[in-house]
């Protein structure tokens, strides 16, 4: 699946999304703690998360992950916008809860990150 078709079933607004049409989801995950999605986050996963600051740019790029989607509606700054810009990572933001996000793309068939070990 491609990032350009969660965007209508997420109800997301395109903060970045140069890339969007070219990139691939093979999978998806959920969390806010950084440490925990480079652990346990795998490559060509869609990033789940209410954090909206510069470093999840930085771990999505370091996992391999095409797309993050802000959720609650987060305020994404300019700094986190610029980075995703400059890395080619998508940036989504929604008003849905991470949930609700969640819900919707296993129900669209993106299957979720197994914990590794």
């Amino acid at each position: 699946m491609k990032v350009s078709q969660i965007v209508e079933p997420l109800k997301a607004e395109i903060v970045v999304g140069e890339k969007i049409e070219e990139q691939d989801i093979e999978g998806g995950y959920c969390g806010d703690l950084l440490s925990d999605c480079i652990a346990n986050a795998k490559e060509g996963s869609v990033w789940v998360t209410i954090q909206s600051h510069p470093n999840t740019v930085a771990v999505a790029v370091l996992v391999g992950m095409p797309c993050i989607v802000v959720t609650n509606y987060q305020e994404v700054g300019e700094e986190t916008v610029q980075r995703a810009q400059k890395e080619g990572i998508t940036i989504l933001r929604t008003s849905l809860t991470s949930y609700q996000a969640v819900s919707i793309l296993s129900s669209l068939g993106i299957p979720g990150t197994k914990r590794r070990g």
